[in-house]
């Protein structure tokens, strides 16, 4: 009996293979989910408690290492769990310790998308002792052709190796087409030419989404960006161009393109930039006017960083020498006309700073203080310095606010 842990997009086409194969499958996923012809179970552990050998095919390491962990009891020994994500061999010696010595483990990542996944027609890179990938071969030509890679861990390399220059291509047609838009080159002619040299496969393969639209998602951008991560931030990682392409699809998932194929890249690339946001020197005529050398409070879109404050007048005098209660009121009203004069409050503060020159007196300031901030208080930071920049100052206040 085989369980098959994770029907996401690729889970469930490969589950799907398997019982059409013949075999006598359980499944898991996190979010119930029905497979025509398999047993549905309600947790990994259930999903595991017969199995022969174990299939997981989900999202990060960390949901491997969950989903491990929680299967682990109900692991038979003797069997052997196969691990299908794409998470890089240092998770794959994670997964190998979480395992009883008497279960067995081969890393076994796929190389293809969602049709590839429903067709059989992925390619399989395996890695762990000759005799368990032996054991689960035939299982996995169920998938697509295998290549064994070498003892466990290589095929989880080898699979991150791979991507590290198949997804940077498809972000530089992205930036090239962009590019060429700027020149004003027409963009089919482009890739007509493009047809014709080294990159004539990946140009065919991404042609129908820059031509016709949005295809439905095999690959999701998301995951992508997840792979370029797993592929630049390991020991010893240097790819440089690599890294710019992670960036490149980090900034697509963060645009709400995560869910989307990796065409999306495109989309992104060809998307005119936004002009960076403003920033604004704010100086209310409501507190007194600094000398001149800083603003009181900076602006760009919705955040506001406000100054430190302290207790001096319009003649630049001290407020309440000696005083930590009077200098604390002094600041925080005029700290309220700031945020005031930009459509904020003090409920809308995300953080404040306090520089005191004697901690013993934090009683007095605290007292005032929370007349202001009456909610929910902020994060918040106290530190004790040996003075401030003028003397007969007690204490200093800056935050940072949300503005409308």
């Amino acid at each position: 009996m085989i369980a098959f842990l994770g029907l996401g997009r690729m889970g469930a086409p490969m589950a799907r293979r398997l019982v059409g194969a013949g075999h006598k499958v359980t499944v898991w996923n996190r979010t119930p989910t029905e497979l025509p012809g398999a047993t549905v179970a309600e947790s990994p552990a259930q999903a595991v408690a017969d199995a022969e050998l174990i299939v997981t095919m989900l999202s990060d390491p960390a949901a491997v290492e969950e989903v491990v962990r929680a299967a682990a009891p109900g692991l038979r020994p003797g069997s052997v769990l196969v691990e299908m994500s794409t998470i890089g061999p240092e998770a794959v010696a994670k997964v190998r310790d979480l395992l009883p010595e008497t279960v067995a483990l081969v890393d076994a990542p796929v190389l293809g998308s969602v049709r590839p996944a429903a067709e059989g027609t992925l390619a399989v890179f395996a890695g762990g002792a000759p005799e368990d990938v032996a054991r689960v071969r035939d299982v996995l030509t169920v998938f697509g052709a295998v290549r064994e890679a070498g003892p466990l861990g290589a095929g989880a390399a080898l699979k991150l190796a791979v991507m590290s220059a198949m997804v940077p291509a498809q972000v530089m047609i992205a930036e090239t087409l962009a590019y060429a838009d700027g020149l004003g080159v027409d963009r089919t002619l482009l890739l007509d030419v493009l047809a014709g040299t080294p990159l004539a496969g990946l140009v065919e393969r991404v042609r129908p989404a820059i031509e016709s639209g949005p295809p439905e998602t095999g690959y999701a951008l998301g995951l992508a960006a997840k792979d370029m991560w797993l592929s630049t931030e390991g020991p010893g990682a240097v790819q440089t161009i690599a890294a710019a392409a992670r960036d490149r699809l980090a900034a697509a998932e963060r645009a709400g393109m995560g869910s989307r194929d990796i065409t999306a890249i495109f989309d992104a690339a060809l998307a005119r930039p936004t002009q960076a946001p403003a920033v604004r020197k704010i100086n209310p005529a409501s507190v007194p006017a600094t000398n001149g050398r800083y603003s009181h409070a900076t602006r760009t879109g919705d955040l506001l960083f406000v100054s430190g404050q302290v207790a001096l007048d319009e003649n630049g005098e001290v407020v309440g020498e000696g005083d930590m209660g009077r200098q604390s009121e002094f600041i925080l009203a005029n700290l309220g006309r700031i945020l005031a004069d930009q459509g904020s409050s003090f409920d809308r503060v995300l953080h404040v700073r306090t520089f005191l020159t004697d901690m013993t007196r934090l009683g007095e300031y605290a007292g005032v203080r929370g007349r202001y901030f009456t909610g929910e208080p902020p994060a918040s930071t106290t530190v004790e310095v040996p003075r401030l920049f003028q003397p007969g100052l007690l204490i200093e206040i800056e935050v940072v606010a949300v503005a409308s």
